[in-house]
């Protein structure tokens, strides 16, 4: 049996500060909302002190943004653009290990995931979108497209720094400036993405970051002159959003909650399918909003899947989020894992057969073990409501067409995985799934050339890809 020797990497190359200001038209500034303490999830210990944003600060950030976008940006040539947007791709790969540390502290995820996946992710981005910004006329949205004006942009938790990039990369090429709200409890790497802007000199005004909670969010959404909102977050928040929108004339994205379903058929190649399970629900803790929480098996290998299941489960490690051997980091808040800890509660109540992984957790910290759910039936809470957590629920079919009704019974429809040796049977499937993306043989793969989003209360428009440019362009 081999041992892990703890292997953690330095927080002190996060350069974490005692305090950190709002960016607001080209400077920090300190905001009159009242400041805020952001948590380390994996040790509860304080990190940093927040400036946080008013109503008075959100209408000066967007004020700012007016300006820059009248005056600056939008009379800049795509060619022009291109270069700025290049060159924070540039500093995001130069303080990569940085950025790393940073959202690990903040976020409470594995540091191999930050450095591996979000980071090199966020950089993909922007170069991306570097490549768009002179050829906007060839995307298929006529020979000159326009830009929008101000974009207020809302992102979550789970993903800060990857999240923030997916969102400004390209409304900066599309010629649109931004105002920006990081989560309330992982606003750092977002700020420090702020440095990078300021260090690439990007005229003032042209991306604005204001730190604070629903209300700041919410006044950004409503201000009369934003242009286009893009809210990634809960469907819920999406729902008042929409409400709050409807009539106004401003371009609206919502990427919100799932429920995935992951659907394994018997002539699969099991051991792939379930490393492709494992990377589905419990990358990121499963704070993942495509993550694949609902395991469909075909009923003549789900003893034999779900053993194997088992079986690697137990071989993940829950630990210090800083330590290069950790699978599964911290929850994000203590309020998350309270809604992680009901809902499993709930499972088990209503009749599921519970099975939770025995590896030791921290004594400090907000830390869950993985746990597998079997004898699931569809109307049980755990498969029908989004847990955010690293819970999965296995259910069974019989027939493709049993698969796909099963799998589509959920109000939400932003992802779908099919694990089978057919390529008809995939295409077959796919064709049948109510869900923005559906994997073949794999799981959570991610590119910025590729459009991403969902149906139905996973919200609508596409982010990522040459599709994705159509939310930031007046077409």
């Amino acid at each position: 049996m081999w041992e892990y020797a703890p292997a953690p990497e330095s927080r002190d190359i996060a350069n974490l500060k005692a305090s950190y200001k709002m960016f607001v038209d080209g400077k920090f500034v300190e905001g009159s909302g009242e400041p805020l303490k952001t948590i380390n999830p994996g040790t509860e210990e304080v990190l940093a002190e927040v400036s946080t944003a008013s109503q008075s600060d959100v209408d000066t950030a967007v004020k700012a943004a007016r300006r820059a976008y009248d005056r600056v940006w939008s009379k800049m040539p795509g060619s022009e653009r291109a270069k700025y947007i290049y060159r924070i791709a540039r500093q995001i790969q130069e303080r990569g290990r940085e950025l790393a540390v940073l959202e690990s502290l903040d976020n409470g995820k594995p540091i191999k995931e930050s450095r591996d996946v979000d980071i090199p992710t966020a950089a993909s981005h922007f170069f991306y979108h570097a490549g768009w910004a002179d050829k906007l006329g060839y995307a298929g949205y006529g020979p000159d497209p326009k830009p929008l004006g101000v974009a207020g942009q809302v992102i979550p938790w789970n993903f800060p720094l990857l999240m923030a990039a997916w969102k400004i990369a390209p409304a900066l090429a599309c010629g649109n400036t931004v105002v920006l709200k990081p989560a309330e409890t992982t606003p750092l790497t977002a700020l420090v993405l702020a440095e990078i802007i300021q260090q690439c000199d990007l005229p003032p005004g042209v991306v604005n970051i204001i730190p604070g909670a629903g209300d700041v969010g919410a006044a950004l959404v409503g201000h009369e002159d934003v242009n286009k909102v893009a809210f990634t977050g809960s469907t819920d928040v999406g729902k008042v959003i929409q409400g709050q929108l409807a009539g106004t004339g401003k371009k609206l994205t919502l990427e919100l909650g799932g429920k995935a379903a992951n659907i394994v058929f018997d002539d699969a190649p099991l051991d792939q399918a379930v490393e492709g399970i494992v990377n589905g629900i419990f990358f990121n803790q499963g704070h993942v909003c495509c993550a694949g929480s609902r395991l469909l098996v075909q009923e003549s290998i789900a003893d034999e899947l779900v053993e194997k299941l088992h079986a690697r489960v137990s071989t993940l490690r829950v630990g210090d989020p800083l330590d290069k051997n950790t699978d599964v980091g911290a929850i994000n808040s203590r309020e998350q894992l309270a809604k992680i800890k009901e809902l499993t509660e709930s499972g088990e109540a209503e009749g599921a057969q519970r099975w939770t992984s025995s590896c030791p957790l921290p004594d400090k910290g907000f830390y869950f073990a993985p746990t597998v759910f079997s004898n699931v039936s569809q109307a049980m809470r755990i498969a029908r409501e989004e847990i955010f957590g690293p819970v999965l629920s296995v259910l069974t079919f019989h027939t493709p067409e049993e698969a796909v009704a099963k799998a589509n019974n959920t109000p939400y429809g932003l992802s779908a995985g099919i694990w089978t040796e057919k390529g008809s049977r995939i295409l077959w499937m796919a064709q049948r799934m109510r869900a923005g993306v559906v994997w073949s043989n794999t799981f959570n793969r991610f590119d910025p050339t590729a459009p991403f989003g969902g149906y139905q209360e996973s919200g609508f428009g596409r982010e990522g890809g040459r599709t994705g440019l159509e939310a930031y362009l007046d077409v």
